[in-house]
């Protein structure tokens, strides 16, 4: 027999269950923050993830480093810490803190009243934030709430039984889940070691496994076949550095370690919030190679596909002989981990450091210019770079292929995950066991 439903007056919400009561989150929560001030030093930090809250070590996190945390808030065991900013485009929207600790001010930070479980309310907006729901409230060009806004929207409020009982469901059943989608994420991290593995050995030792073999000279290459050159990369390249003057392109560019060059307007959720002027850009040409000295070290070297033009902070180069060199072949060989290692060594700057006056501060590690035109790289035979770039475009593209069928499980995991929250939250479906 199926229970007896009532309308919500709630667009996002729809029917719940007749007995459910609909009350405003200043019923549900508290708000008041508390600055850990001098007590920073022995209190454990925390962030906000995309999956969930997690505790971190001080100067660990990406970004500006603080002199001080005696700004940052408590927070409390079951605190829901909501981020009420940034709602059209933020990576993470709230999370259930697992123990005590302290946060950004920029968070708020939620105390559950008696009569309500925190379990049930995190799921709740794990709801919310599939599809934006507050998006639309929101006044500003920020896109974000006041708490006052917040603590004026209604909720949901199940007894506290039934919330207990949903509350425990879900948690089984999320992290059933949650353990599927790990399965197929580590079949993923073998699959990108294998491709790794493939492009290093092809890249470095060539197609033809009977090749005379010579000491390259090179520390991260070893031998290679003795019809293949060693040059520095100047010898391969030439710097393009043309301007966007008079925006002969409005197609704006963006380079990704994971992703290459793709289109801007293909990442970014709304393009209003980008800047409209990219006469101070530089004009990337279809098979330029685009590289940034920031970020070189895990791989953003790309071919790109696409006439546009690209941030000046990145390094945009054509081949300085199309009849013998082949840029292709250049990215892929300037993607293998050991490439990666050894522009690692020559970068300037440091992951982190903590200077005299005791501050902890955090640096791009960033391979100059000067460096990388002098940095050495392999030459083959024009024909060979070319064999090498097809033979790894299929090899890559086989992988991928079997990566994107699981990326497609994950993405269906996660739908289902949303899709079970969503009825059990607004009480389509009741918890019978």
């Amino acid at each position: 027999m199926s229970r007896e439903m009532k309308n919500s007056g709630i667009p996002w919400i729809g029917d719940i269950p007749k007995d459910w009561g609909i009350v405003r989150n200043k019923n549900v929560f508290s708000n008041s923050k508390i600055l850990v001030g001098d007590a920073w030093n022995t209190t454990q930090l925390l962030s906000l993830t995309t999956k969930g809250i997690k505790a971190v070590a001080i100067g660990s996190t990406s970004g500006k480093v603080p002199d001080s945390y005696d700004t940052y808030q408590v927070v409390e065991k079951d605190n829901i810490v909501m981020c009420l900013f940034d709602l059209d485009c933020s990576a993470v929207f709230s999370g259930l803190s697992p123990i005590h600790g302290m946060i950004s001010p920029a968070y708020k930070a939620l105390t559950i009243k008696n009569g309500f479980l925190p379990d049930f309310y995190a799921k709740w907006f794990d709801y919310i934030f599939d599809g934006r729901k507050f998006m639309f409230l929101s006044k500003n060009i920020r896109y974000s709430l006041t708490y006052d806004e917040f603590a004026s929207l209604q909720v949901v409020a199940p007894s506290l039984l039934e919330q207990q009982k949903i509350a425990s469901f879900l948690d089984r059943k999320c992290a059933e889940i949650d353990e599927m989608i790990a399965l197929q994420e580590r079949v993923i991290e073998e699959l990108n070691s294998y491709k790794q593995a493939i492009i290093t050995e092809v890249a470095t030792k060539g197609l033809n496994t009977s090749a005379c073999m010579v000491d390259s000279g090179i520390e991260w290459v070893g031998n290679i076949p003795n019809n293949w050159s060693v040059v520095p990369f100047r010898s391969y390249v030439k710097e393009r550095s043309e301007k966007n003057k008079g925006e002969k392109t409005r197609e704006l560019l963006a380079l990704s370690y994971a992703l290459g060059v793709t289109l801007y307007r293909d990442k970014v959720f709304n393009m209003d919030r980008v800047k409209n002027n990219y006469e101070d850009y530089q004009l990337v040409y279809e098979d330029d190679l685009v590289l940034s000295p920031n970020d070189i070290i895990k791989g953003s070297i790309y071919v790109s596909k696409y006439y546009g033009c690209i941030s000046p902070m990145y390094l945009v180069c054509s081949a300085r002989n199309a009849e013998t060199h082949h840029l292709p072949y250049l990215s892929y060989l300037l993607r293998t981990k050991e490439a990666g290692r050894k522009l690692f060594y020559i970068a300037r700057g440091l992951i982190g450091e903590i200077l005299d006056n005791g501050k902890y501060v955090t640096r791009r590690m960033t391979v100059s210019r000067q460096d990388l035109m002098s940095f050495k790289v392999l030459l083959p035979p024009i024909d060979e770079q070319k064999a090498i770039v097809k033979h790894l475009d299929t090899k890559c593209t086989e992988i991928d292929n079997l990566i994107s069928i699981k990326l497609s499980k994950i993405d269906s995991l996660n739908e289902y995950k949303k899709s079970i929250i969503y009825e059990y939250v607004t009480g389509k479906k009741e918890v019978t066991e």
